[in-house]
Parts: C-alpha cells; structure tokens; sequence
C-alpha cells in the first residue's frame, strides 16, 4: 500500500480570485503576470529540463551545499520533525533531506501543480515507506491548512530551495516568510535556499540558455492561461528574453510582442503594442546581510 493520501486546500473562489489577480496585473502601466502560472504539468517538467541546461547554476550549487552540509543540517533541523516544502517541485533535493536526516517522521509537498504533485509523491512513498507522505495541492502564498500526520511532530520544518524566495518583491518576500513562521510555529525551523548577488553576465546566461529551454517555459505560461482561463494569447508572436536590472537587483524575465494584439480575458480585453512587454517573473539576488534582515524582520 502507499502511504500517499491527497489533499486538495479549499481555495472559495479560487477561479474568480485568480482571474481578478490576472486582470489587475494586466490592467498596470507595466503589465505583469504571477511567475505560479508557469507551473502547469507541461512547465513544471520544463523548469526540471532548465535545471539541467549547464548555463543555470543555481540547481547545482544548491545541491552541492545540501551535500556537503547535511550532518551539520541534520543536526540543526532537530529530533520526530515534519518536512513541509513550499513550491515541491522535482524531489532531487528534498530526496537529500529524507536520506540524510534520520528524524523526518512526515513530508508534506505543498505546490499549485495538482498532477505533478501527486505523482512525485507516490513516488517518493515507494522509497521511504518509513515517512507518511502527505501533498498539500495549494498556492502557498495564501493559507493552507496543514493535513493531521499519524505521528505527531516535534518540529516543524520548512523547506523553500530553489532560491524561489527571490520571486517575491522585498514586501512581499517578508510576508511569505512570515507565513512560513506561522507554519513553522513555536520550535520550528526554514531551511532555505537564497541566491546571492553576483556578476551579470552571469546571471543573465543562467535564465537565457542555449537551448531554448527557458524561453519555452517562458511562453508555455500564455498556453497554460489560455486553457485554464479561455484567454485568447497567441504565444507564437511573443519572445523571451531575461535581463539583470541592477538598480533593483533582480532578474527580469519578458515575454515581448513581436506585433500589436488584443486580448481577451474574461469580460476584458487588453490591448497590448508591438515591443510592449508582459513581465513575467522577477528573481531578486541577495546580500547575505541583507537577506539575514529580511529574516530576522520575519
């Protein structure tokens, strides 16, 4: 038997309140989309292919202090903990975790990809069936309710890699931290992945890569929009392209209209001009001092 059991969060509204935050974000003198809505089943096994392209660092180094650190790490997370992993996307890492920390009770998975979720999960229970595994299929930045393990926790560990944290505006990023304390509770802990600021150049290698594979994450965003939503995008006439913006300290990724376009979102068309572009993700790089500020603020 598998020790995988499902909970889909109840999001009210959730169609309604995601179609509102669309048309907000379309409706500023910048136009901006979620980076959530990169993760159909089809993106997330895309962002798995980008972390391979050898031009994106951030996979391998994360990987490689989890590796090098993981007795130090192990000792730090504590005894009988719960491993709550925002945004679970490929299980490389948190498999890392589950071997090298001998006290991890329950893992529960919490990501908006419903699909992909759920069959990550069934397969990490094959290999661990010593570790109740529990998917929360939720958007994170909003509240979830955490799923009642068998063998209750002595702590609560959340676990956030990727450094996806820099996908959230400082403000922002200080109230998913906060949430992550409240998840976390009295005793708990983060583990969390940051990228730190570096050479540009390098940075904007690592989200433009050779092969293409990033800018097909990036366009699969409007054909996920369209089937979800019944928007009318036409993702053949819009091109990536990702730059370091120095003043604000963050990758931009844009997805820029090769011609000028109406689109239709719900009751609401957009007009959008040739060269104009929809920004689709920012990753903001950190100072160490910084990002400890923004932590301890939390």
């Amino acid at each position: 038997m598998s020790n995988v059991s499902a909970q889909q969060t109840a999001q009210p509204d959730q169609p309604n309140t995601d179609l509102d935050e669309i048309i907000h974000g379309l409706s500023q003198p910048q136009k901006t989309i979620s980076p959530k809505w990169f993760y159909d089943e089809h993106g997330s096994e895309l962002f798995e292919q980008i972390t391979e392209q050898p031009e994106y660092y951030p996979t391998r180094v994360e990987l490689s202090i989890l590796r090098d650190n993981m007795a130090a790490i192990a000792g730090a997370l504590g005894e009988r903990i719960s491993l709550i992993e925002f945004g679970a996307g490929a299980s490389v890492k948190v498999r890392l975790l589950l071997d090298g920390v001998g006290e991890i009770v329950v893992f529960v998975p919490v990501d908006i990809s419903g699909d992909h979720l759920q069959n990550a999960a069934e397969a990490l229970a094959k290999d661990y069936a010593h570790i109740e595994i529990l998917p929360v299929a939720a958007d994170f930045t909003r509240p979830f309710e955490l799923p009642q393990p068998k063998i209750m926790p002595r702590r609560n560990i959340v676990f956030f890699p990727g450094s996806t944290i820099g996908n959230f505006p400082p403000d922002a990023a200080l109230a998913l931290l906060r949430s992550m304390r409240s998840v976390a509770k009295d005793g708990g802990g983060l583990l969390i992945g940051v990228d730190l600021k570096k050479d540009p150049a390098v940075l904007e290698r690592a989200y433009n890569d050779a092969n293409g594979v990033t800018a097909a994450f990036n366009l699969n965003m409007l054909t996920h929009l369209n089937r979800r939503f019944g928007s009318d995008f036409a993702p053949e006439a819009y091109a990536h392209r990702a730059v370091y913006n120095e003043a604000l300290g963050r990758i931009e990724m844009h997805l820029i209209s090769h011609r000028s376009q109406t689109v239709t979102f719900g009751e609401r068309t957009f007009e959008i001009a040739a060269g104009e572009y929809l920004l689709t993700e920012c990753s903001y790089k950190y100072a160490l001092e910084d990002f400890s500020n923004l932590a301890r603020q939390a």
